[in-house]
């Protein structure tokens, strides 16, 4: 059987001039763990590339430049032409940035001169004619156009209210002499906010008007040209800024790592897990690299002393191709396994498939989980880009939907479209007179009830499968790990494996055979049981621990009682459990005949055709996720519950990311 990936530990040194390649070559590789102790304080010092990196996005955001999205190959740290380069764009952009605050700014003041100056267009007599009356108080400013009336109402016959300007924001004020106090009173309840005017302003000339128009139409056309210009200036230099970007990225990570490591003014140490497949070749790279400046050791993990007192867990890899690999995150959202023991990701792959497509079998609806899982697979849906690693595992489950479907002959849920498959396929067997269809019947009737009796128990069977294989991954996982007496007593050791495998050949022997119980069944079962009973003090006794009974003979006692319990209630409601199976592909059955008789009694055929698209959707999005789901449950609670008794560290590489 596989077992996770062989690792190495390996200690570097490296010089100070050395330590930002060495940094960028493991972070590009992605494949090498720290071990180190990292010192966390120094990740909130100031970073330098960080600060450059920061100041590339603020112009990559003014000028409208799409951002990168990842790295490519030729990514590296910055040379000395990109940081000249940088120096560059930044210094252009910041002129930019100014050049257009500045005209922005003037436009903003012209605009602002010409809306006055219309305001004061159709005063033509002089202001200081007008103030120096010694009967009249004129004031002039700015109100709220909307609230004139009720001013005008305000001050009734004590003052004169005249608008100015096309849009009345601006208005003449006239009063008494003796009146001027109560009518800067009401002015001031209506927002009313007096202007200063020359005293020798007689309105705004027509010629006056009109530079005052052509200075707002120069200062719109500056605007539209410095727009143009930062336009062309990022057309040319997106490219430039995506990979300075890039750059930048990778060396402010290589800084904040460089900055956490252990150090003295001339050398690094680093210390890290890797794949000891990938050993030989590293090291060659790294040697040259460095141009032989490195010093570099390496362990097995038996010769760490953290992992041989069992302070420190190696990390775990697991090694696949693509189908198998994209059923990892599967393992790892339980747990990740020990290291060294066996891989159980191969098992979890194929069960999964297959329980997926015997609760969902259709196969119309399995081409379509096909059809997402090659689309995944070719990165072409980019609304779904973050389950683009899962596009295998939709190939598989639609591929047994599909199976399925053939078998029970569903399509889309019609169960007509697939009677000449049926038929073809029995009457190969049968002979043509003989032919049916469908070849597996899943709909309820009084003439299948021994044809679904069976089906469940299939689905019993299947489960004993996947329990057995748990029980075996645990025994051999503690037989390597030289634990004997797990590996040999307890609910899942040797002696509970044996002690279900028995009482299921019992069963299947009596009700198929029609046997009765006889003596060799009863000492089986108890020899078994027994193990399971005194499973402590009979694994302290076979590991070489004392005393055997740790907490004395009573604890052990009552601890054995429980184990016999649980053993006996734990195996039945894991091997019912799966009925689940069986019941799932029932209701699925059940559903899509449903669906299609709706469809069938709807007399317009676009209303027909309309009932079975949404059914079909609904049953796609729902009822898959649904036994997705359940399909999840079976895995943890049935499988993994065998031989996860103790969980691993997964292994997660430094490797550089953009986002």
């Amino acid at each position: 059987m596989a077992k996770t990936t062989p690792m190495k530990l390996i200690e570097l040194m490296i010089l100070k001039e050395d330590i930002d390649h060495v940094l960028e070559f493991l972070g590009k590789r992605g494949n090498f763990q720290f071990q180190s102790e990292l010192d966390e304080k120094a990740s909130h010092e100031s970073n330098d590339m960080r600060m450059i990196f920061d100041q590339l996005q603020a112009a990559r955001a003014y000028l409208n430049v799409a951002d990168a999205e990842e790295y490519d190959e030729k990514t590296s740290i910055p040379t000395e032409d990109d940081k000249k380069t940088a120096d560059s764009i930044l210094e252009a952009v910041e002129d930019l940035k100014k050049r257009e605050l500045s005209i922005a700014e003037n436009q903003k003041k012209v605009n602002e001169a010409y809306k006055e100056a219309m305001a004061f267009a159709n005063l033509k007599v002089a202001y200081s004619e007008l103030e120096h009356l010694s009967f009249l108080s004129l004031r002039i400013g700015k109100i709220d156009p909307s609230v004139i009336d009720e001013l005008k109402f305000a001050v009734g016959q004590r003052a004169v209210i005249v608008p100015l300007g096309d849009d009345n924001s601006r208005i003449l004020a006239a009063s008494s002499k003796k009146g001027r106090f109560a009518l800067d009173t009401e002015l001031k309840k209506f927002g009313f906010v007096g202007m200063e005017v020359p005293k020798d302003f007689k309105g705004i000339p027509d010629d006056v008007l009109e530079t005052l128009k052509k200075q707002t139409e120069e200062a719109e056309e500056q605007i539209r040209t410095i727009a143009g210009e930062r336009e062309n200036y990022a057309s040319t230099h997106a490219d430039a800024i995506r990979n300075l970007l890039r750059s930048y990225s990778i060396a402010m990570q290589v800084q904040a790592i460089r900055d956490k490591l252990e150090s003295t003014q001339m050398v690094y140490r680093i210390t890290g897990w890797i794949p000891a497949a990938d050993t030989d070749m590293m090291m060659k790279e790294l040697d040259e690299i460095t141009e032989g400046r490195i010093a570099i050791r390496q362990y097995e993990p038996d010769e760490v002393p953290s992992v041989k007192n069992g302070r420190e867990k190696v990390p775990v890899k697991l090694t696949h191709g693509k189908v198998v690999s994209s059923f990892e995150r599967i393992i790892f959202s339980y747990g990740a396994p020990l290291y060294g023991t066996i891989d159980p990701t191969p098992f979890v792959a194929f069960f999964f498939t297959l329980l997926f497509g015997i609760m969902f079998g259709d196969a119309g609806q399995g081409l379509v989980f096909i059809l997402i899982g090659i689309l995944l697979c070719l990165k072409k849906l980019p609304i779904a880009k973050n389950w683009y690693k899962f596009g295998p595992v939709f190939v598989c489950i639609g591929s047994s939907s599909f199976i399925m479907g053939l078998l029970t002959g569903e399509f889309f849920c019609n169960e007509e479209i697939l009677e000449p498959f049926a038929h073809f396929v029995t009457g190969l067997f049968l002979g043509k007179e003989n032919a049916f269809a469908p070849i597996l019947h899943m709909m309820p009737s009084a003439n299948t009830v021994d044809k679904m009796f069976m089906f469940f128990l299939f689905t019993i069977g299947v489960g004993f499968i996947i329990n057995s294989i748990g029980l075996i991954i645990n025994i051999v996982n503690n037989f390597s790990r030289k634990r004997f007496g797990k590996a040999l007593f307890g609910k899942t050791g040797l002696c509970g494996a044996l002690f279900f495998w028995y009482v299921v050949f019992m069963i299947v022997r009596i009700f198929a055979f029609g046997s009765s119980i006889v003596l060799a069944d009863i000492i089986i079962i108890a020899v078994t049981l027994l193990g399971v009973f005194m499973a402590t003090p009979l694994e302290r006794l076979v590991d070489g621990e004392r005393p055997v009974f740790e907490n004395g003979v009573f604890a052990a006692v009552i601890e054995g009682v429980v184990e016999l319990l649980e053993i006996v209630s734990s195996n039945l409601s894991n091997s019912v459990s799966f009925l689940r199976v069986g019941a799932f592909a029932l209701a699925h059955a059940v559903l899509g005949y449903i669906i299609f008789t709706m469809g069938a009694l709807i007399p317009a055929k676009a209303g027909s055709i309309a009932v079975s698209i949404v059914g079909n959707a609904v049953v796609i999005v729902l009822e898959g996720m649904i036994v997705a789901i359940q399909v999840m449950r079976l895995q943890y609670y049935e499988f993994f519950s065998k031989f996860f008794t103790e969980t691993g560290k997964e292994f997660v590489p430094f490797k550089f990311t953009y986002k």
